[in-house]
């Protein structure tokens, strides 16, 4: 059965539907109302349509579909298989900021406290999205601090025989060690911080406040006193929330600029009825997809009927449709996160609004206006943040060079980084076949590569071809002499490679007991970007994201300084094995003679009254003889004739 007989055979009833290629790629994800009519309409739009939208047609070969009860319902699946599935031929969400949420691990003995952008489904607590990012962290200090959970990256399903330098600052209860803690007190830690996540602040301060009165009863009034400085900052926390909740309702502001095929848009964040933070997403070579969209959007269908009289479609609209991006935007954005605002305001309408507010209110549980905005205020604020789409065009596009610190800001929100990147140590491992293994560190700090602390590793303990060990090797030498000497650490640590020497480096890290160092990798050919702890997510940023630019910026120079060191030593040894092969030549005259005439080379070029002049006669011929005999060789016929 052909494309078209397939298209001919599908139900009518609401569902998604996904184009496949000849290699059973799902290449484009839709849903419909009507399965039949709208695969069918899109058929005939397509195959009338320009070259750009008809491209995906002569790709796909195969159409699959799933059923479901209602609109909404196809919404929902459809947005969950764009996630999965990525098909090049829908408008994707990607951007180079995503808002951080405050994981709680439940599932594991000990639980610990982590930022992270990656909502799974692995029996952990996630609380967020937090604006502006750094609140999570703020958050994930003060329950490192109040209630002493740790973060770190160690195995708690075993004991170690020390604990970390967090434990001795009094910011973890210590479970990683044997006797340090009990399991009721750090369930009691767990209890506490799961109330102040959710809000449960009056649950809390009750806790705490008879906590305190039982220890004050029985004199342990260290204890007592714990509970009274954590009695005093969850109060205080808690007046602050009342008094922004109690101002206004909070709202997402959106605006875009679209030129030559690219598009910017902003996203204002509204909390309190002020704007707290802003995010920018970007693509690029969008005129494509966008063209696709809005050709098989919901006013393309030809009807309900599927005996409808199979007409030549109308070509697909020409211009920027910025609803079918809006709609895509909205879908991948806000379904399936744990917080929605009360109120979305856009630019532009699109078909499906009504059903996504409604499925939006339904996940929320309070109610979600989507709003086009025409006049007043309002309005106002959707052209503010148009106008700042713009000026996000013009410094992602128009190769307008972002400030040092907005780039900075951008590093540290997407590794997850505690603190603005003042500097990055960034490895590399050089060698052919194993022979003469060298490794560099190079260092960006404030925006510069900072030359002279960048250091050179010849290793020592590793034989053969073994990247992995050779990392943790000179990630062990360099961070055991940085606690020797008490130098700061890097605010990251950047390894050039893939899983294997990203693990290798974080393995040398933790038998120095440096468990809360920010570690990342970039793997050379797909540009992935793997942070510590989360591998399973690589970081996949735009080809023109200036953050990416940084970081591989970090790496080529590592990589060039790993290189340039590897020849040397290359050199050196060819040097050293050709002078000392020669009769007569031992290590004190190969010395000299690299001395006296700079390099392996000028010793070949010498004359014999050169090289006699600083070795005895004999072995001065002896050398000469060595570096001239195909001279010598190739001029004996001609001698002969």
């Amino acid at each position: 059965m052909d494309l078209e007989q397939k298209i001919r055979t599908l139900p009518a009833k609401p569902g998604v539907y996904l184009y496949k290629n000849a290699e059973d790629e799902v290449i484009y994800v839709g849903k419909a109302k009507n399965l039949r009519s709208r695969v069918r309409s899109y058929l005939l739009e397509a195959s009338q349509a320009n070259a750009k939208t008809g491209s995906l047609m002569r790709e796909a070969v195969d159409v699959d579909y799933i059923l479901v009860d209602n609109e909404r319902e196809a919404l929902a699946l459809e947005n969950n298989l764009i996630k999965q599935r990525k098909p090049r031929f829908n408008i994707l969400l990607r951007d180079d900021k995503t808002y951080p949420y405050v994981k709680l691990t439940l599932a594991d003995r000990y639980p610990k406290v982590f930022v992270t952008r990656r909502l799974r489904k692995d029996g952990g607590a996630y609380y967020g999205p937090y604006f502006p990012g750094n609140l999570a962290y703020r958050i994930a200090e003060l329950i490192h601090r109040s209630f002493l959970l740790p973060s770190c990256k160690l195995d708690l399903r075993r004991y170690y025989p020390r604990p970390c330098l967090q434990y001795y600052i009094k910011r973890c209860l210590g479970p990683c060690v044997e006797g340090l803690t009990t399991p009721e007190a750090y369930r009691e830690s767990v209890r506490d911080a799961q109330m102040f996540l959710e809000g449960r602040a009056d649950d809390l301060e009750k806790s705490l406040q008879q906590r305190m009165e039982e220890a004050a009863m029985a004199e342990q009034f260290e204890l007592a006193a714990k509970y009274r400085d954590l009695l005093i900052t969850i109060s205080q926390l808690h007046e602050k929330q009342r008094i922004a909740t109690a101002e206004n309702d909070d709202a997402d502001v959106f605006g875009y600029h679209y030129e030559n095929g690219m598009l910017a848009v902003n996203l204002f964040h509204m909390r309190g009825g002020k704007i707290v933070d802003r995010r920018e997403f970007f693509w690029e070579d969008l005129q494509e997809l966008e063209l696709f969209e809005a050709a098989v959007g919901e006013d393309a269908a030809v009807g309900e009927d599927e005996e409808q009289p199979e007409a030549p479609a109308a070509t697909a609209p020409t211009g920027f449709h910025a609803g079918a991006v809006f709609s895509a935007l909205l879908k991948q954005l806000y379904i399936d996160q744990n917080y929605v605002p009360r109120t979305v305001y856009l630019p532009v309408e699109f078909t499906d609004r009504p059903t996504l507010a409604a499925l939006l209110t339904e996940h929320s549980g309070h109610r979600v206006d989507i709003a086009v905005p025409v006049r007043g205020e309002r309005r106002s604020l959707v052209d503010l943040a148009g106008q700042n789409a713009k000026q996000s065009y013009d410094q992602r596009f128009r190769v307008m060079q972002p400030s040092e610190k907005a780039i900075q800001e951008s590093l540290q929100d997407i590794l997850m980084l505690p603190e603005l990147p003042r500097r990055i140590e960034c490895f590399d491992i050089s060698h052919i076949q194993g022979a003469e293994t060298v490794a560099s560190m190079v260092v960006w700090e404030n925006g510069a590569m900072k030359k002279s602390d960048y250091r050179k590793f010849k290793i020592k303990t590793v034989e053969g071809v073994d990247d992995f060990a050779s990392m943790r090797e000179v990630v062990t030498r360099r961070y055991s002499r940085v606690q020797e000497e008490g130098q700061q650490m890097p605010s990251l640590i950047l390894i050039d490679g893939g899983l294997g020497q990203l693990h290798s480096a974080a393995q040398a890290l933790e038998e120095l007991g440096l468990t809360t160092q920010p570690l990342a990798s970039i793997a050379k050919r797909e540009e992935l970007i793997y942070l510590y702890g989360q591998e399973d997510d690589p970081i996949v940023l735009e080809r023109r994201s200036p953050v990416l630019h940084l970081i591989q910026r970090v790496r080529d120079e590592s990589h060039r300084f790993a290189i340039n060191y590897h020849r040397k030593r290359r050199e050196m040894r060819d040097r050293d094995s050709e002078l000392l092969g020669i009769p007569g030549v031992g290590a004190r005259t190969r010395t000299r003679l690299i001395e006296h005439f700079g390099s392996l080379r000028s010793v070949q070029q010498a004359d014999l009254a050169a090289l006699t002049a600083v070795v005895p006669q004999k072995t001065a011929e002896a050398i000469y003889a060595h570096f001239h005999t195909t001279e010598l060789e190739a001029t004996l016929p001609i001698l002969g004739q």
